[in-house]
């Protein structure tokens, strides 16, 4: 069924029951659908993705700027088709995790917590004694506090890899440096 409009100086609006708005000029023989008109934002799928590695020094960084650097790379943020319910982040893989720093007085006055699951195996160890026995567990946890708390955050927190070292096991992967 057409049902037309209005006509003005050569130019028609037809209205279709089934195809919507339809707009002619006579004198240019246009023609085109307000359908055509509009735009729909994309969301990332995995055709559309494109992942890259990235290697990040922690050298004398603060650990929670860091991170959170680390974090939005992660999740994908920084690409042009970020949704936030897909994983479209990049591969991550930090060096010198020992290296890391931390201001003011948190070395000695942080305190992370870890529960065994036994009745009083609730135990606590100062910043300072975590990065001297596990420096990887400062900045893996620090990220992953950043991320989602779901599946997805999980699936996010795989493609981190956190090494002691200056040298890593992904060279394969020919690893850009990551600019902070």
């Amino acid at each position: 069924m057409i049902l037309p409009l209005r006509s003005r100086s050569g130019i028609n609006v037809v209205k279709h029951k089934d195809r919507g708005l339809r707009i002619t000029i006579q004198k240019k023989k246009i023609t085109m659908s307000l359908k055509q008109l509009s735009y729909r934002t994309k969301s990332a799928n995995e055709t559309i993705v494109k992942r890259e590695w990235w290697v990040a020094d922690a050298t004398n960084q603060t650990l929670g700027r860091f991170s959170s650097k680390i974090a939005a790379v992660l999740r994908g943020k920084n690409k042009p088709y970020y949704t936030p319910h897909f994983d479209c982040g990049d591969y991550v893989i930090v060096i010198n995790s020992g290296k890391i720093v931390l201001s003011g007085n948190k070395m000695e006055a942080k305190d992370y917590q870890h529960v065994t699951g036994y009745p009083g195996g609730q135990k606590h160890e100062s910043a300072k004694n975590l990065i001297a026995r596990r420096p990887n567990a400062v900045i893996e946890r620090a990220v992953k506090g950043m991320l989602p708390k779901n599946r997805l955050g999980r699936a996010m927190y795989k493609k981190l890899f956190v090494y002691e070292g200056a040298e890593h096991a992904h060279k394969a992967q020919q690893p850009k440096e990551f600019k902070y």
